[in-house]
């Protein structure tokens, strides 16, 4: 590993980065940084900066450009603390930023010592800062800790074996004295967890594995020894209540995909959200979206928690768009299921029961022959961030209406490599017909009734995340290069500006100075934004 710093080190001394838990868990209070993935504890993806309104977006201009010399899809989500923007360039070279002019301070650059498989990509998330330290985990199986003013390596902690599938994707989370992160690498037969780790030296505190082994609850819901290869990665951060002190994780899918013949049962904790303590990790409930997934239908999507009525009482909720085509309301005190709507085309089920569990319809299994399915492998939406802004009262988010061809074949497991039972066709030739051409749409959804209040349709597709602003704008990306900014009342586009890449990650908002910027990365370039002068 090395470190290269492009700043003398009188500047570089000079960066502040004082991180606490207790302004973390304020964040929302402080909309002028950007201190967690999904900018608040709460995962609702607004800000309240309003300094750019519906009015005067039109007036948007480019502020500043970073160019990453990585090649691989910028999926990252920046943190900004006190005027320095962090983000890290594919798949985990860290810099630091001035958040006004993107002028760069300094560059930490992780060399992969050994590395073998990992879906989908070589990518990274984010980080986690606390105190003055960032935390990144590593395609490699590593925990990062960084000084943030400086760039130079405080720890380095092997936490899993990359030769073996595992790799680590996901932005940690902080909460209170602890970074909590989990292991991608669903699609090679891993056995996925979720651990925390001492902030000072990597050091486990405890683990909670999201395929329960012999003893463990929900171990019976397995199988043969299919337990031992059932997947249940972690890729995307979770999110936190402080009041209940909960924490919040989407699991991912089962092991092997699309063959679940091999491993009989509901699969848990696959396609689940798992309330943990943060504490110790212990569980406290979980709900399965898709029991025994057939399709690979990862429940990673982020948790968005708002307080609001609900038929008539306030209740503490968990809104939560689904892989599977489903838009859920969830009780988050105890994972009681409250309402469960279609929000995109759905074949596999006829419906959900009273307690949200879905209804198979056996033709849409995967076949040997080959079924045709909607949603598609892609998922009715997948990891990128939704939005809810308290304003509208709408839940926001990037659909895919495509279906895919499901095959199932034979699953044999060999460590390190790629555990499917076939693959699916998304092949767009099938899907893409006269009749039924299929596409990408942003939609606002209501929450009490999980109806489309409305839909804008997209050119192609995105898999940007959305951003929502008191300022009555609702930003996020597309598949060709527009950054995009709508009204988030009725969908009007308001502005768009073509940057020449995909649009994969999710825009941010924040304060530079006096002025309020927002941050859009597409192709391999990060993009600020304010208004003209």
């Amino acid at each position: 590993m090395r470190n290269t710093l492009v700043l003398a080190l009188a500047v570089a001394a000079s960066l502040s980065a004082q991180v606490s838990s207790e302004r973390i868990l304020n964040a929302a209070d402080t909309p002028g940084d950007w201190l967690t993935y999904n900018g608040t504890y709460g995962s609702t993806h607004h800000s309240k900066l309003d300094r750019i309104t519906a009015q005067n977006v039109g007036e948007l201009e480019l502020k500043w450009v970073y160019q990453a010399q990585s090649l691989e899809k910028f999926e990252s989500t920046p943190l900004v603390v006190d005027g320095v923007l962090y983000t890290v360039e594919m798949p985990n070279n860290v810099v630091a930023l001035d958040a006004v002019t993107g002028r760069r301070f300094w560059k930490y650059e992780h060399v992969i010592e050994s590395f073998k498989n990992a879906c989908c990509g070589s990518v990274n998330r984010g980080l986690a800062i606390l105190d003055e330290t960032l935390y990144m985990g590593t395609i490699d199986g590593k925990l990062l800790a960084l000084d943030a003013k400086s760039g130079a390596l405080r720890f380095s902690k092997q936490l899993v074996d990359p030769t073996g599938g595992y790799s680590l994707t996901t932005a940690p989370l902080v909460v209170k004295d602890k970074i909590v992160l989990g292991t991608a690498g669903g699609e090679y037969g891993i056995r996925g967890w979720i651990g925390a780790f001492d902030p000072e030296d990597g050091t486990e505190l405890w683990r909670f594995n999201t395929i329960p082994g012999p003893g463990e609850p929900g171990h019976e819901t397995w199988e043969n020894d299919a337990w031992k290869t059932g997947g249940g990665s972690i890729w995307l951060t979770g999110s936190y209540d402080a009041d209940l002190d909960l924490m919040y994780w989407g699991v991912g899918n089962p092991a092997p995909d699309w063959n679940a013949d091999v491993r009989p049962g509901d699969n848990l904790y696959t396609d689940s959200v798992v309330a943990l303590d943060p504490d110790d990790g212990k569980l406290k409930w979980h709900f399965q979206f898709t029991p025994h997934d057939r399709w690979d239908w990862d429940a990673v999507q982020i948790p968005v928690l708002v307080d609001r009525p609900w038929k008539g009482e306030m209740r503490k909720l968990m809104l939560w768009g689904n892989r599977n085509g489903f838009f859920y309301v969830l009780d988050r005190t105890d994972g009681v299921f409250l309402s469960g709507t279609p929000f995109a085309k759905v074949t596999w089920t006829d419906g959900l029961d009273e307690n949200g569990r879905p209804n198979y319809l056996p033709e849409a299994f995967p076949s040997r022959a080959g079924v045709r399915v909607w949603p598609g492998v892609q998922g009715a939406t997948n990891w990128y961030a939704p939005a809810y802004s308290p304003e509208t009262d709408l839940f926001y988010l990037a659909a895919w209406e495509f279906a895919t061809i499901y095959h199932m074949g034979d699953a044999t497991y060999v460590r390190g490599n790629r555990y499917a039972g076939s693959l699916p066709r998304a092949a767009w030739p099938e899907v893409m017909r006269d009749d039924d051409p299929g596409y990408g749409t942003l939609r606002a959804l209501d929450p009490d009734t999980g109806k489309t209040v409305w839909e804008f349709k997209m050119t192609a597709i995105s898999d940007s995340g959305l951003l929502s602003t008191a300022g009555g704008v609702l930003f996020s990306g597309s598949l060709e290069g527009h950054f995009l900014a709508f009204d988030p009342k009725d969908g009007d586009l308001l502005w768009r500006k073509n940057l020449g890449g995909r649009c994969v990650n999710s825009p941010i908002t924040y304060l530079a100075g006096e002025e309020q910027l927002v941050t859009i990365a597409c192709g391999n370039s990060l993009y600020a934004f304010g208004l003209r002068e």
